[in-house]
């Protein structure tokens, strides 16, 4: 069969499940010529998103642990092709793809059209600033490896400043307010409360993290972790509040100014450091694209099968997909790195069957396996959830942590294979005897 009439298989999103996805078709069908897969995405380089709130503190070094998708491709039998989604043409069965251009402002990659058979959707997720007055201009989100590398150079530049001025630390100068307690907004807490004082250590002595350095954590539900078993709220809040974190429960912020942020309660909290960590939603494009279901938050509703309600030639997943948790659920799939991990899987005997032409395509059924939330070296604190379990089981400490840092080795390894990832390991766990704790520019 020539190349030209192979089955076009698109997918765009090269985020954990996108990129798995892509890498396990690229093995099975890509390599033996029988279906063209190609992946699309904005960034030339894959990270892990849990790993977010960790390069924005300084804990990890980002180019370690990224992912040239070029290279991806040329090792797994798939396409890589760099630009963002801005349209579709359903008639035509082909992507639009925004020119590119570099840090100048020139233009790199003009205006492409990409054709497909086959199309998925897996281009993740926003966080939703509920169209809050400054939020945009003045806070900065963690949804992508620049903003997070954006906050840890100003949150640098800041304690650097603080080290050399002459004057007195001003109010709100050393204050960092993070909006939205769920994951995110925790684990950065507690990331931040290492960070900092690992960073003062290596002779910013005119600093003291204790006394000069305030982490305010605000959300607008009663507890932390709202999405999360109460038990595991109550122990991160009992953690957070050994770390001096400021926790305002309960506080919705209504303002984000150039000089911090306010809430309801006409609180204002002084700050030059805010992220906004509350909430999430679909890329706006994605409203109604070419006469596509979507909802309020912009996900595009799929059927059980992750195929759209209104085109059977398109899937969507993880984030960016409302799927029923069963079929003929109403309730929707939660936005968790599991559920895409889950669907990654599924998809992939899907489209195996679609371009073999079967027709009957197997459910989706979303499976909660826990929940594990990591305080880097305070704690981690998590549940398991399964049949053998018979129902929850609260876990923390050791065997939670180990849990937790097995979680990227299974990313790694659908990516990698089992032995390169033990290498990988192997070779970071050396290298960090020779390595500052935290990135110090």
């Amino acid at each position: 069969m020539e190349n030209n009439q192979l089955h076009k298989i698109l997918i765009v999103g090269g985020g954990a499940g996108g990129l798995e996805l892509a890498t396990k078709l690229g093995n099975s069908l890509g390599k033996k010529k029988k279906a063209e897969i190609t992946l699309i995405d904005a960034k030339k380089t894959h990270i892990w998103k849990p790993l977010l709130h960790e390069i924005a503190a300084g804990s990890i070094n980002p180019h370690k642990d990224e992912l040239d998708y070029l290279a991806q491709g040329f090792w797994h039998g798939f396409k890589f092709r760099l630009g963002r989604m801005d349209n579709l043409d359903r008639e035509k069965k082909e992507v639009s793809l925004e020119p590119y251009f570099d840090n100048q402002g020139n233009e790199i990659i003009s205006r492409r059209t990409f054709k497909y058979d086959t199309l998925v959707m897996s281009i993740g997720s926003t966080v939703n600033d509920f169209s809050v007055s400054g939020a945009a201009e003045f806070s900065i989100a963690l949804d992508n490896q620049n903003q997070a590398e954006l906050f840890h150079n100003r949150l640098h530049n800041a304690i650097v400043k603080a080290q050399t001025q002459n004057s007195e630390i001003q109010p709100g100068q050393l204050e960092v307010v993070i909006v939205g307690a769920g994951a995110t907004g925790v684990e950065l807490a507690a990331e931040l409360h290492k960070a900092t004082r690992e960073m003062t250590a290596y002779g910013l002595e005119n600093i003291d993290p204790d006394k000069d350095i305030n982490i305010n954590l605000i959300e607008a539900s009663s507890r932390l972790l709202p999405a999360l078993p109460l038990r595991i709220s109550q122990a991160v809040a009992d953690e957070l509040k050994k770390l001096k974190v400021n926790l305002f429960l309960g506080e919705r912020v209504t303002e984000v100014t150039a000089d911090g942020i306010k809430t309801h309660k006409d609180r204002k909290i002084l700050s030059q450091l805010v992220v906004w960590a509350a909430g999430i939603k679909a890329p706006d494009f994605l409203v109604n694209i070419a006469g596509l279901e979507t909802n309020n938050i912009n996900q595009l509703k799929v059927k059980s099968t992750l195929r759209t309600t209104l085109d059977e030639n398109i899937f969507a997943f993880g984030d960016c997909a409302a799927c029923p948790i069963s079929p003929g659920a109403t309730e929707n799939v939660p936005p968790r790195a599991q559920a895409a991990h889950q669907q990654a899987s599924l998809l992939y005997k899907t489209i195996k069957k679609v371009v073999s032409g079967k027709d009957k395509l197997p459910n989706y059924v979303y499976k909660d396996y826990g929940s594990l939330v990591n305080l880097g070296r305070y704690s981690t604190v998590g549940n398991l959830m399964g049949s053998i379990l018979g129902g929850s089981m609260f876990i923390e400490g050791l065997i939670a942590k180990l849990m937790y840092l097995s979680l990227y080795q299974m990313h790694l390894v659908a990516l990698h294979g089992f032995a390169s990832t033990l290498f990988r390991f192997l070779g970071k766990l050396f290298s960090q005897r020779t390595e500052t704790r935290v990135k110090l520019h």
